[in-house]
């Protein structure tokens, strides 16, 4: 008998370690996905412990001044709360774990060598589109930036997640700004409807000195939310247009930018594969690319 729960953890410790090693096969995980850089580590940060705390007062204090606790819009709004903390963490960590490096896979140039390069720092052909970063220290393909909030360059294979953390970012940052705004100005307004509220958004320092603890930490909250929209929406319009037009955000020449431009359809398709109508929905959900990152042709018609 003292032998069966040892043997269960065992066969769990097995299923565990073939679910990572599956995992790993289809996502090319990095071997070191933490961020090294210190500004990288802080940023990840306001992500990684700020969002969770957010989230357990949305949830614990704002939302049941709304809603009747174990009704229907209090158990609707609760589980749409989870599919967008879901869907910005889970995308935050699948840009952060997969390696879209050239170092996925060792692929040969062709014979010609046709738009390969030899990267100066790595000391070897790079294949098109693919620039060496200096902080992650290796080529990435088709590399897009460097994100500080994930501490790791946005390419190829993770670039689908990228986009799905900052559109999830804004969504849910409008949505909590919904409820957020009515909770302070109109439920709680005969507390925060005053200049000095306003002072506070401006000035964070003035809550050092005036104003109670929790009425102060609502504040923060709030001002958190606003920055989080802010960087969504200044995020998504920076990104969507590179994006419908194929490109990257290193690309600098008229020439470079409009160069794989493929048509608005196949360039959507190029970033988030070929199940694009699910992709956005979750992390989880497999797409494969159409493109290996190695090999890339010039389009000459473009499909819209």
């Amino acid at each position: 008998m003292s032998q069966q729960p040892v043997s269960s953890l065992s066969g769990i410790s097995e299923i565990g370690a073939y679910l990572f090693t599956l995992v790993a096969q289809i996502m090319r995980i990095r071997s070191n996905p933490m961020p090294s850089r210190l500004v990288d580590i802080l940023c990840f940060l306001i992500i990684g412990v700020f969002l969770p705390v957010v989230f357990m007062f949305e949830i614990v204090v704002v939302l049941p001044a709304f809603h009747e606790p174990g009704g229907f819009f209090h158990t609707f709004t609760f589980l749409m709360a989870m599919f967008l903390v879901f869907n910005i963490k889970g995308n935050m960590i699948a840009c952060m774990m997969i390696d879209t490096s050239v170092n996925v896979k060792k692929v040969d140039p062709p014979s010609d060598q046709l738009n390969w390069r030899e990267c100066g720092e790595c000391q070897k052909l790079a294949p098109p589109r693919s620039w060496h970063c200096k902080t992650c220290k290796v080529c990435i393909l088709k590399r897009d930036h460097h994100c500080i909030y994930t501490g790791c360059c946005i390419g190829l294979r993770n670039h689908r997640f990228f986009m799905g953390f900052i559109f999830y970012l804004f969504v849910g940052s409008v949505y909590a700004l919904v409820y957020n705004s009515i909770y302070m100005w109109v439920i709680h307004g005969h507390i925060y409807s005053n200049w000095l509220t306003v002072l506070k958004l401006v000035c964070p320092m003035l809550h050092m000195v005036t104003g109670t603890f929790w009425s102060n930490m609502y504040l923060v909250f709030y001002s958190l939310n606003i920055l989080a929209l802010a960087y969504g929406v200044l995020l998504l319009a920076y990104h969507v247009p590179i994006v419908l037009r194929g490109g990257v955000s290193a690309d600098r020449t008229k020439e470079s930018k409009e160069k794989y431009d493929r048509g608005v359809y196949q360039n959507l398709r190029s970033v988030f594969g070929n199940r694009m109508h699910l992709a956005w929905m979750s992390p989880l959900i497999r797409s494969d690319l159409p493109d290996d990152g190695y090999h890339w042709n010039v389009p000459t018609n473009k499909q819209d």
